[in-house]
């Protein structure tokens, strides 16, 4: 067993951060740890009083693990400087503020999210666990890796019938084939003027602004971006008015999230 331990993570909310829909594949055990798949590892991860740490049977790659949640970026002070913004963001900020952005891996992230469309996290997490289980590398007994773009390319829409997705599997062989064939190339979008990345992302079939916003909040670190679904857009007209998600400035994704779990856990607001 390999274990990783970080010390004064903070601040940081494991289920928050595990649970709040940017991430499918995390799974909360009884004792409040959560266990899931990263790359090629299952890890068990807990979190208690400052010391965040990660246990698996395979090898731990500390420098993976920093990354992908975004140890290194001082969250206390984009909190801090966030808070000042407006009296509802400091509030929301103070509600969950233990959110941070996970480092995914971008092709995960955009097939996730086309599938998150019109659905609920619960049966997003389970679309994407058959996809994992049907066209993954399997790691042990019960768990696989997320299936490469290379693998998904070469399947046909019929041949994804087993994850019951439904009309997105168009959508994801369509962004299979765009990304493993280079007509898309992912990583180039970490640089790339923002606007100009998200039109590269809707080239995909099924792709519109949400979605890319997404991609490129959670797969590739555009912390700038604030994706806007139905629920996000009513909470903008209700808690700030005439305010636009650019507005929120270059860690716009931190607040977008902090706005966006306070809303989601204070229905009451919107009544």
């Amino acid at each position: 067993m390999s274990e990783l331990v970080f010390e004064n993570v903070c601040p940081f909310d494991l289920a928050q951060t595990l649970d709040c829909g940017q991430s499918f594949r995390w799974k909360e055990n009884a004792d409040g740890s959560f266990w899931g798949v990263v790359a090629d590892v299952v890890a068990t991860v807990s979190f208690d009083n400052g010391t965040l740490k990660i246990k698996s049977n395979s090898d731990l790659d500390e420098k993976m693990w920093r990354d992908y949640f975004d140890l290194d970026l001082d969250y206390a002070k984009i909190k801090s400087d966030l808070s000042k913004m407006h009296p509802v963001l400091a509030e929301a900020s103070s509600y969950a503020g233990g959110i941070r952005i996970l480092n995914q891996h971008p092709f995960e992230a955009l097939i996730t999210f086309i599938i998150s469309q019109n659905n609920n996290i619960s049966r997003i997490k389970g679309i994407v666990e058959r996809l994992c289980e049907n066209f993954g590398e399997c790691i042990d007994s019960q768990n696989y890796t997320f299936p490469s773009a290379e693998t998904l390319a070469k399947l046909s829409v019929d041949d994804l019938t087993p994850i019951r997705a439904g009309f997105r599997h168009r959508y994801i062989i369509d962004a299979a084939q765009k990304v493993h064939s280079g007509e898309i190339d992912l990583e180039s979008l970490r640089e790339m003027d923002y606007f100009d990345a998200q039109k590269e992302l809707m080239k995909i079939t099924g792709v519109g602004v949400k979605v890319a916003d997404c991609v490129l909040l959670y797969g590739l670190h555009r912390l700038e971006s604030f994706p806007l679904d139905v629920w996000m857009k009513r909470a903008l007209s209700v808690l700030f008015e005439g305010y636009k998600g650019d507005e929120f400035g270059v860690y716009g994704g931190i607040a977008q999230q902090y706005i966006f779990h306070y809303s989601r856990m204070h229905k009451e607001l919107f009544d």
